[in-house]
């Protein structure tokens, strides 16, 4: 899609971001006041980091890595701009970051049977449990990540 522009997210985008984040249909907050404001800014700089996707003005997908507890925390594209490759640009940035950071394998959890869970395995994640009693639990790896694809 033409018009896109990534760059690293800042504090002023955080209400934007809660809009994409409240607005999927798969991995959905059951309380939209789960994910405070507040909860942003620790990834922004002391914890890890976070980029965001922009049409014009308006951000249309965001993505943070919890570099402290070598997670993904949060990787959302607005619906309405699913399946235009905002969501694997955004994830390689945030690995390719992260594994310039440490090799300290990533983990992620997902909800099993989402669109989500197939993204994450076709961008070659491995299963290696669950996370908590609703959550598939994947992990990246160095090695993994830095082969040639």
């Amino acid at each position: 899609m033409t018009n896109l522009q990534y760059r690293s997210a800042v504090k002023e985008d955080i209400p934007s971001m809660q809009i994409v984040r409240n607005a999927v249909k798969e991995n959905a907050l059951s309380n939209p006041d789960f994910i405070k404001d507040a909860d942003y800014i620790p990834f922004l700089a002391e914890k890890g980091r976070g980029w965001v996707a922009c049409r014009e003005a308006q951000i249309v997908g965001f993505a943070f890595i919890d570099l402290s507890e070598h997670n993904v925390w949060a990787l959302f594209v607005l619906p309405e701009f699913e399946k235009l490759g905002i969501g694997k640009k955004l994830h390689q940035m945030m690995l390719d970051w992260y594994f310039h950071q440490t090799i300290e394998p990533i983990w992620l959890g997902t909800a099993p049977k989402t669109r989500a869970e197939k993204f994450y395995s076709l961008q070659g994640w491995t299963k290696i449990g669950n996370h908590g009693a609703k959550e598939i639990k994947f992990e990246m790896t160095y090695e993994n990540w830095m082969s040639p694809k």
